[in-house]
């Protein structure tokens, strides 16, 4: 596409003329273009919205069968992203995560391999399409504690254990802006003759300047979703899915899409993400260098406050080691910046609270980290404020030691990869079919070795699954789990939060195995 064609913005322009055409609606919606609220209590600021508040009429096209304003900007869109072909979604990376795994298991049974560290979307997708699972573990960063993905050599012992597998999916980055290197699962998987599909949600913006990774795209992967609205500039539900290669069905995802998307989608939040697409065609990598001199600017701050701490890569042990020896965490997105106390007095859940009270929202908090986020659309102002509320939170707040670097809890570590050999799960069955209280039963934790978990077992942090319903609760798993209670882990989605009793199966149903 020509320089011209790519400063286009098909959709947002047909709604521009949409609205100076000022054509009187016979149609849907109701609120007729704002109109129901003249002359009573107006719509403050969304009467402006509702003014190109469309629906599929002559002229503004069809998401679910486009062949116009749509088409057009979904061209785009691939041509800007390195997509053979690019989908719009107005349900978020949600509508296209359940699209993917719908389309590679079209018939419930399927096997897919993935990593446990997954969003709800996925699981929902698991649900939804009969998938039978087989988890991976995640690979830890030794110095945060936090997961990032699972490693090639785990992603290829599960192909070759389980040779039935139609997909692997991973997610990359993680919440916290931390990756690795996604061309190995790329060429593993392939050799496999299966896809390998990306929860790239927080990062739709990799690949689009020399100081970002590489997306998943660029590394191979055959499907990958990604949520426009986080990192780039769409309004929040705003999301696409990039697709290449022939190993996904194009035809049956079209019509997986049309299952899981409204058959009326929002023509402003579409409108959204081809100006986001627009943004980034026109101006290129200097999209991001107000952006990312924020980004500098906080962290030549953070250097003069010892009492943070940040969340960085380790610099390679051996500059030579082979590019298929995956490490945990090689790469980092420069937009989140993750901080920490230090001292060791502030949780990160109490370090948010402060920073809130100061007028500087966080992204996330866990127990032990903030994440900061900005993007291109942050400014050095923003940076200068958020350095202020620091600055004034470490004179507020005095440590109770030196400004020294405290280590993780190897809680959290020591007790996550403890197992001898690679982490592949037996394969768990999921179905919509709901567990009914007849069905379990509530015993020791101790007593569980053998029984099939009806909850899921989440220890937090750092918030992974360690049980899914279904599955087999192991020698090693039970010892896992009752090593994180012993340690005071708090964990979620289970009725224990403590975890000295779990939830599994009764004998009649079969929940022993």
């Amino acid at each position: 596409m020509n320089k011209l064609q790519r400063c286009r913005a098909p959709i947002y322009e047909m709604l521009e003329q949409y609205r100076i055409m000022g054509n009187r609606s016979y149609h849907v919606p109701g609120h007729k273009n704002g109109k129901a609220y003249d002359g009573v209590e107006g719509a403050g600021f969304l009467d402006e919205v509702m003014k190109y508040d469309v629906t599929e009429i002559s002229g503004t096209d069809d998401l679910h069968h486009p062949e116009g304003v749509i088409k057009e900007a979904q061209e785009l869109a691939a041509d800007c992203f390195g997509a053979e072909e690019s989908f719009f979604l107005v349900g978020g990376s949600t509508a296209g995560n359940l699209a993917l795994i719908l389309t590679a298991c079209p018939e419930p049974g399927m096997l897919m391999i993935l990593q446990r560290n997954v969003h709800k979307s996925v699981i929902h997708g698991l649900m939804l399409a009969g998938v039978r699972a087989v988890f991976l573990e995640p690979l830890i960063d030794p110095l945060s504690g936090l997961a990032v993905a699972p490693s090639a050599e785990a992603v290829k012992a599960a192909l070759a254990a389980y040779p039935e597998a139609v997909a692997v999916l991973v997610t990359m980055p993680n919440y916290y802006g931390m990756g690795s290197d996604l061309a190995p699962l790329a060429r593993i998987c392939h050799d496999s003759g299966v896809p390998l599909l990306v929860d790239e949600a927080h990062g739709a913006h990799y690949g689009q300047h020399p100081a970002l990774p590489a997306g998943a795209l660029a590394c191979g992967a055959d499907g990958v979703v990604q949520s426009t609205h986080k990192m780039l500039t769409a309004m929040t539900m705003g999301a696409m899915l990039h697709v290449q290669g022939p190993r996904l069905d194009r035809a049956l995802l079209r019509q997986r899409l049309a299952m899981v998307q409204s058959s009326s989608p929002s023509y402003p939040m579409m409108a959204s993400l081809d100006l986001a697409r627009r943004l980034l065609h026109s101006r290129g990598k200097d999209a991001f260098t107000a952006g990312l001199a924020a980004v500098d600017v906080l962290k030549r701050g953070l250097a003069e406050l010892p009492r943070y701490g940040q969340v960085q890569p380790a610099e390679p042990l051996h500059p030579n080691t082979p590019p298929d020896s995956m490490a945990a965490y090689v790469t980092q997105d420069p937009f989140k910046v993750v901080i920490y106390d230090a001292t060791g007095v502030l949780s990160g859940f109490e370090l948010q609270r402060r920073l809130e009270a100061k007028g500087c929202v966080p992204e996330m908090s866990d127990d032990r980290h903030v994440v900061l986020l900005f993007s291109l659309g942050s400014r050095a102002e923003d940076a200068e404020q958020l350095l202020l509320a620091l600055r004034e939170i470490d004179s507020d707040q005095p440590s109770e030691s030196p400004h020294t670097l405290s280590k993780p809890d190897a809680r959290n570590i020591s007790t996550w990869n403890n197992f001898d050999s690679l982490q592949i799960s037996e394969p768990v069955s999921f179905s919509l079919k709901p567990v009914l209280a007849s069905e379990i039963e509530s015993i020791d934790l101790e007593c569980s070795v053998g029984r099939v978990a009806a909850e899921m077992v989440i220890p937090y942090p750092p918030g992974i699954p360690i049980l899914y319903p279904g599955e087999v609760i192991t020698n090693q798993i039970q010892r896992r789990l009752a090593g994180l209670a012993k340690g005071g882990a708090k964990f979620q989605a289970c009725a224990d939060p403590v975890l000295q009793r779990i939830e599994v199966y009764n004998i009649q149903k079969g929940g022993e195995a």
